[in-house]
């Protein structure tokens, strides 16, 4: 047996190490996980009482059209419902993405760093990989215009960058988009959306009929806390919601996760409260790699970007063994950086105590 020529030198995805990994390593009683972008306030109280509803419905096949959560979100969104897919996380959408549309001979246009799901799923489907450098921690979009060819395909923007937490402004993108011809998908990838507090933001769901050629993704599995459901969902003009759904694979969201996110999106309340407390745990952190001597990106997600000065992986492992578990930028291709996700006051405050531990030892 043979794989595809492509995937024998594409490298799998590499979990952290999980928190009883951890603990059971370095015999630990307790453990911080700030790695994966998670909400530390889990989820709304509506979410359980829902699910608990929802167990006696275990041997029924799943709604295939996700009936109910597609009424609810295209009525919040203000687009049709045919306007909607879901998918496994919006991961497995930038998979149907790739798919549909990506192929040997054809070309696709991406950040880097950035997500790393687009870069996969393109060399999966065969396709010439274009890579533009951020510039300065952004998207350089100037740069990824200047390289779209009549093989371009799919154009992939990150917003906020993860694992930047940048931001491309509704100028800077409507701008873009005007430039990018309409036989080309530009795909605005909004995982983080939620957690924006910049008023120069995107407003992307509004400019979908400006641009039939732009799709933008959002998930449940970061501000909502639904990240073991897996639930992601994708906006865009009809015909390409079709042709996305004819690679679609069926019952691709379980009942469960799909009652699950129709309670978390019925508390607003719960999102705003989360916001809220993020931006003040980015605040916090700021303050403390300030006191450090750190450099940092301003973020507009649930993570920040800071910047050691020195090769990151013998930090995170020491953090490691103190229980603190991170992101290290190597992987990320920031090789002197750590992505730590934004925690509680008190996690945060203990990430920055024990950091500071860490890089004093390491003088």
């Amino acid at each position: 047996m043979k794989p595809k020529e492509q995937i024998v030198n594409l490298p799998a995805y590499q979990p952290g190490k999980s928190m009883d990994e951890v603990k059971r390593q370095y015999n630990l009683q307790q453990v911080i996980k700030l790695a994966s972008n998670e909400n530390p306030f889990g989820f709304s109280p509506k979410v359980k009482q829902a699910l608990m509803e929802g167990l006696d419905e275990l041997h029924i096949y799943p709604d295939g059209a996700n009936r109910k959560l597609r009424l609810a979100l295209a009525e919040k969104l203000e687009v049709s419902e045919d306007q909607l897919i879901f998918g496994m996380g919006s991961d497995e959408i930038i998979s149907m993405i790739a798919r549909t549309f990506l192929e040997k001979g054809t070309q696709t246009i991406m950040a880097t760093p950035t997500f790393p799901q687009y870069r996969s799923n393109a060399v999966t489907e065969g396709a010439t990989i274009i890579e533009v450098p951020l510039k300065e921690g952004k998207h350089d979009l100037e740069a990824m215009k200047s390289e779209i060819t009549k093989e371009t395909k799919v154009i992939w923007v990150c917003n906020p960058n993860n694992p930047s937490g940048t931001f491309v402004s509704e100028e800077e993108l409507v701008q873009f988009l005007n430039d990018v011809p309409e036989d080309i998908l530009v795909v605005l990838d909004e995982a983080y959306y939620e957690y924006v507090t910049d008023p120069t933001y995107p407003n992307s769901v509004k400019l979908l009929d400006r641009f039939p050629n732009l799709i933008i993704l959002r998930t449940f599995s970061k501000i909502y806390g639904l990240a073991a459901l897996r639930i992601g969902y994708g906006i865009a003009k009809a015909k390409i919601i079709d042709w996305l759904n004819r690679v679609r694979e069926p019952f691709n969201n379980t009942s469960l996760s799909q009652i699950a996110a129709l309670a978390a999106l019925s508390d607003q309340e719960f999102i705003e409260e989360c916001k809220i407390k993020n931006a003040n745990g980015l605040k916090q952190l700021y303050q403390g790699f300030e006191k450090l001597g750190l450099s940092y990106y301003p973020s507009q997600g649930n993570f920040v970007l800071v910047d050691l000065k020195r090769p990151a992986d013998p930090i995170f492992q020491k953090l490691l063994e103190r229980g603190i578990i991170v992101r290290s930028g190597v992987a990320l291709g920031f090789p002197t950086s750590l992505r730590i996700t934004v925690g509680n006051s008190e996690q945060n405050q203990r990430v920055l105590q024990v950091l500071a531990k860490v890089l004093n030892e390491s003088a």
